[in-house]
C-alpha cells in the first residue's frame, strides 16, 4: 500500500483550497447576475410573494414546533441549573438571552436549510434536468431573472421573519415549563427577562445574523440547484451539498459575526 507523502498532503489540500475559491468566486457572480442581470426580478411581485409562501409559510410548522419544545427544554436544563445557585429566579433571562442571541438564528438557519433549502435546489434542480430552464433560455427568457432572483430575495426575507416566530415561540415555550410547572413567579419571569434584553445587542444582532444565514443558505440552495447535474443522481447530490455546506457555513459565520458584534 502507497504511503501518501507530507508533499502529496499539502498539494491536495492546495488543490482543494483552490477549489473552494473557485466555487466562492463563481457562486459570488452568480448571484450579481441574478440580482443585477438583465432587468432585476422576473414576475414582479406577485412571482416574490409566490416564493416567500414557499421558503415561509410552508416552513412554519417545524419551527412553531422545534421553537416550543426548544424553549421548554432550555427552561427545564436552565432551572435545574441555575436552582443549585440559588437563582431559578433568573430562568426567563437565561432563556431569553439564549435564544436571542445564539440559539434563535443559528437554529432557525439550521431548520431552514433542512427544509427550504433543499426544496430550493431540487426545484431548480429538476427543473434542470427536464430542459426547463433551457427551454427559458431558447424563448430569450432570463431564467436568473424568473428562477434565481425571486427565490433568492424570498429567502433573505423569510428568514428574519421566521427567526422572531422561533423566538417568540420558544419563549412562551420557557414560560409554560417554568412559570406554570415548576413554579416560577409569574411577574419575575418576566421583569428580569425585560430588563436584561436590550434591543440593540440581543434583538437587532441576531436580526443581523438571521438576514446574513438567510442570503448564505438561500445562495448555495439556488446556485447547486442551478448548477446540478441534470439526472436524478446529480439532482439528488446537490440536494445534500445544500445541507452539508449550509451547516458548516452557518456555524462558522456564527462564530465570526458573534466575535465581531460582541
Amino acid at each position: 500500500m502507497r504511503r501518501i507523502t507530507l508533499i502529496e498532503r499539502i498539494r491536495r489540500f492546495g488543490l482543494a483550497a483552490i477549489d473552494a475559491v473557485g466555487v466562492f468566486g463563481r457562486s459570488t457572480l452568480f448571484l450579481f447576475h441574478a440580482l443585477l442581470g438583465r432587468g432585476g426580478i422576473g414576475g414582479g411581485f406577485g412571482l416574490l410573494v409566490k416564493q416567500l409562501h414557499s421558503v415561509g409559510v410552508m416552513s412554519l410548522v417545524i419551527i412553531v414546533v422545534s421553537g416550543i419544545f426548544i424553549g421548554m427544554v432550555l427552561a427545564l436544563q436552565g432551572f435545574n441549573i441555575l436552582s443549585s445557585y440559588g437563582s431559578e429566579q433568573a430562568v426567563g433571562q437565561m432563556v431569553a438571552l439564549t435564544l436571542l442571541r445564539e440559539l434563535g438564528p443559528v437554529v432557525t438557519a439550521l431548520l431552514f436549510a433542512g427544509r427550504a433549502g433543499t426544496a430550493v435546489t431540487a426545484e431548480i434542480g429538476l427543473m434542470r434536468a427536464t430542459d426547463q430552464i433551457d427551454a427559458m433560455e431558447m424563448m430569450a427568457v432570463d431564467p436568473m431573472a424568473y428562477v434565481v432572483a425571486p427565490r433568492y430575495l424570498a429567502g433573505v426575507l423569510a428568514m428574519p421573519l421566521l427567526m422572531c416566530l422561533f423566538n417568540a415561540l420558544g419563549i412562551l415555550g420557557a414560560h409554560a415549563v417554568g412559570v406554570s410547572w415548576l413554579g416560577v413567579d409569574n411577574g419575575t419571569f418576566w421583569g428580569n427577562m425585560t430588563s436584561t434584553v436590550d434591543l440593540w445587542k440581543d434583538i437587532i444582532d441576531g436580526v443581523w445574523k438571521s438576514l446574513a444565514f438567510g442570503g448564505v443558505v438561500t445562495l448555495i440552495a439556488v446556485f447547486q440547484g442551478y448548477n446540478a447535474p441534470p439526472t436524478s443522481e446529480g439532482v439528488a447530490y446537490s440536494t445534500t451539498r445544500t445541507v452539508v455546506f449550509s451547516s458548516i457555513v452557518i456555524l462558522a459565520l456564527d462564530f465570526v459575526m458573534t466575535a465581531f458584534l460582541t
